[in-house]
C-alpha cells in the first residue's frame, strides 16, 4: 500500500532540487539514509522540509571531474524525505523514500548553492504501478546474490529478503548493493522488474566471476 504522504503522480512537481552523488540511487519504495552536512545541502533540505519534501537524487557522470559544476546523468529518481534528525554539530540525519523516477529536461539556476532542475516525469508513470512485476527466475536470482554477497562478505537478512516481493526485493538491492556507480546508474534506467533484475543479475555473476578470477567503491 502506497503510504498517504506521498504525492500522487499528477501532482509532481515541475521543478526539482537535486543532490548530485556518485553511486547513491535511490528507488521507488526504497529508503536512502544520508549524512547532510556541506552548507549548499542544508540549504537545500531546509527549502524541500519547506515544500514538498522532494529531493532528486542523481549521479555525476564519469567525466564529471572535467566541469564545474559537475554534469550529471540525464535520468534520477525523486526521494521524498520521510524522517530527518538535526545533530549537534550541525548535521542532518535523514531518510530519503523513493518515489518517482524523471528525465531532466533543464537545469535551473542556482539557488542557496544548490541546483535545481526542471524534470519531465512522463515517462516513468509506471513506478506508481502497484503491480511492478516480477523476477523471471527468482531461484537462479537468489544463487548469484548469494555468490555475490559471499565473495564481497556482505551480510544478508536472507530470511526477510527471502519474504520480500519481487519489484521491492530488486529495488532494494539496487540501492544498497556495493555495485559500481555505472552499474547502478543502468539499473536504475531500465524500465521493468524481470528487465532490471536480468541485468542485475548478469552484473553479480560478472562479479562473482572476476572476484573468483582475481578481481569498485564511493563516498560523499
Amino acid at each position: 500500500m502506497r503510504s498517504p504522504f506521498l504525492q500522487a503522480f499528477a501532482d509532481l512537481p515541475r521543478e526539482l532540487p537535486i543532490f548530485p552523488l556518485s553511486g547513491a540511487v535511490v528507488l521507488p519504495g526504497v529508503q536512502l539514509p544520508l549524512n547532510i552536512f556541506e552548507p549548499r545541502y542544508l540549504n537545500m533540505v531546509a527549502a524541500a522540509l519547506a515544500q514538498d519534501h522532494l529531493i532528486g537524487m542523481v549521479q555525476p557522470r564519469a567525466d564529471a571531474d572535467a566541469a564545474e559544476p559537475p554534469p550529471v546523468h540525464r535520468i534520477g529518481c525523486a526521494g521524498r524525505i520521510t524522517s530527518y534528525s538535526e545533530t549537534t554539530d550541525g548535521r542532518i540525519v535523514m531518510v530519503l523514500t523513493g518515489l518517482c523516477r524523471f528525465e531532466i529536461v533543464e537545469e535551473l539556476p542556482e539557488r542557496d548553492g544548490y541546483r535545481r532542475i526542471r524534470p519531465d516525469w512522463s515517462r516513468f508513470s509506471g513506478d506508481y504501478d502497484l503491480d511492478g512485476g516480477s523476477i523471471g527466475d527468482r531461484e537462479r536470482f537468489m544463487g548469484s546474490l548469494r555468490a555475490f554477497c559471499d565473495q564481497r562478505s556482505v551480510e544478508v537478512p536472507w530470511e526477510d529478503i527471502g519474504k520480500m516481493a519481487d519489484d521491492d526485493l530488486v529495488n532494494l538491492l539496487c540501492t544498497h548493493l556495493p555495485l559500481g556507480a555505472d552499474d547502478k546508474q543502468a539499473l536504475l534506467e531500465t524500465d521493468g522488474i524481470g528487465a532490471r533484475a536480468d541485468l542485475m543479475r548478469g552484473l553479480m555473476e560478472m562479479s562473482a566471476f572476476s572476484g573468483a578470477t582475481g578481481g569498485s567503491e564511493q563516498r560523499h
